[in-house]
């Protein structure tokens, strides 16, 4: 058992052993969303039933998250995270070999959502628990990077794995791939008892919501998250109709190509965006990433819709503009949390966080469906309003003014 934080060797080992098993775990999480055109018809769902599949994921995250987290303060995260592995493998497994329709399907990916609570911040926690405040600026970059990396990945996997072996081949892959992460962190990660003494409430989320400088970075993060999965959701409907309405259909770079480009670029934008707020402050890097993605996304709603290859350029600008504060905020949450409550701190900052992500992609429709449908007036009230959101948040974080972390420059700690 490790005698405290970790910043050499086998802090970069563990490090090194986190991300490759966040890569294998969370690779089949968007696999049900890139088989849905073909599992509609195969199974005879409605939309509404097929959304009610997709939705379980995140509604099953959303309660399991609080509870799973905040338990790292009190049990080992290396447990916790292999509980929550555990649920993956037996959500995939249990899918690709026994799905058949509807109730199997929604009650599986309920699993795979409480399978995603159990790793996703987990693995973020057994990393903070275990390698020093220095490092694990990076450590949380690194681990944002395999994530995003394993979620573009995740939607042409499906589709080759589904093509040449069949859906159910594709989900029995997937539960493979997480049980080699179960084995990866057992193997590798020491324990560690959790700092929380007995006497402390486990789950009073009290303190973490009186941490003004933590919970200054869920709140933006929250409305990152929202805008961020307004992108995600709608970016292939808003280029298909850009390309239809200006005539630049059939062109090579097709809506569903870009939109994989982007998350590529966008994780490649959250690595850069924490090694810019060590270097110049994290306050500053995350105030400009808000207010570019603010201007960046008001311009997309006013004239995204001229030309589709304006679209393109502008969306993946956005896109890389919006990821560019991800690392950064998760960061400064669990740098500034309390050790002993920084499971409940981090249970805070991803329930924020995923909430704004749950009403991002209901707002755009329903901001679609008041103007009439989808029109060039209507995709710019859609960005607009996301826009004014940022806006909003900004303004919230700089009069909240949160403490960097140690080793960030330029900002007061």
């Amino acid at each position: 058992m490790a005698s405290g934080p970790d910043r050499g060797p086998a802090g970069a080992r563990l490090v090194t052993a986190v991300c490759t098993a966040q890569v294998l775990v969370q690779i089949g999480a968007y696999f049900w969303p890139a088989l849905l055109p073909s599992m509609i018809p195969l199974w005879k769902l409605s939309n509404s039933e097929a959304g009610w599949i997709t939705a379980a994921f995140y509604g099953a995250y959303v309660f399991a998250v609080p509870v799973l987290v905040t338990l790292t303060d009190r049990v080992d995260a290396k447990r916790v995270y292999l509980f929550g592995v555990a649920c993956t493998i037996a959500s995939h497994l249990l899918f690709g070999l026994y799905a058949e329709g509807f109730w199997s399907a929604l009650v599986l990916r309920a699993l795979a959502g409480i399978g995603w609570a159990g790793t996703y911040m987990t693995g973020l926690k057994l990393l903070a628990d275990q390698v020093d405040e220095k490092l694990m600026s990076r450590a949380v970059a690194a681990h944002a990077a395999s994530i995003g990396v394993s979620g573009a990945l995740s939607f042409s996997c499906a589709g080759l794995l589904a093509e040449y072996h069949g859906w159910s081949a594709a989900f029995i892959v997937a539960g493979i791939g997480a049980l080699a992460a179960w084995l990866i962190v057992a193997v590798s990660a020491p324990r560690r008892p959790p700092p929380l003494a007995a006497s402390h409430r486990l789950f009073d989320f009290r303190p973490a919501l009186r941490n003004r400088s933590a919970l200054a970075y869920s709140l933006a993060y929250c409305i990152h998250t929202l805008e961020m999965n307004a992108l995600r959701g709608w970016g292939v409907a808003f280029l298909g109709y850009v390309a239809v309405s200006t005539g630049g259909a059939g062109t090579l770079l097709t809506p569903t190509f870009a939109l994989t480009g982007l998350a590529l670029v966008g994780t490649v934008a959250s690595v850069l965006g924490n090694e810019a707020a060590i270097r110049f402050g994290r306050r500053r890097l995350i105030a400009f990433a808000l207010l570019a993605s603010a201007v960046v996304g008001g311009t997309l709603g006013l004239v995204g819709t001229l030309s589709y290859g304006l679209a393109v350029g502008l969306l993946v600008l956005f896109g890389f503009i919006v990821w560019l504060d991800s690392s950064s905020l998760t960061a400064g949450a669990a740098g500034t949390a309390e050790p002993a409550r920084r499971g409940a701190q981090l249970a805070v900052h991803s329930t924020l966080g995923y909430a704004g992500g749950f009403v991002g992609p209901l707002m755009v429709g329903l901001i679609l469906d008041l103007a009439g449908g989808m029109s060039a007036v209507a995709w710019g009230a859609a960005f607009l309003a996301v826009a004014v959101l940022v806006l909003l948040a900004l303004c919230i974080f700089l009069l909240m003014r949160p403490r960097g972390l140690a080793g960030d420059r330029g900002d007061e700690r």
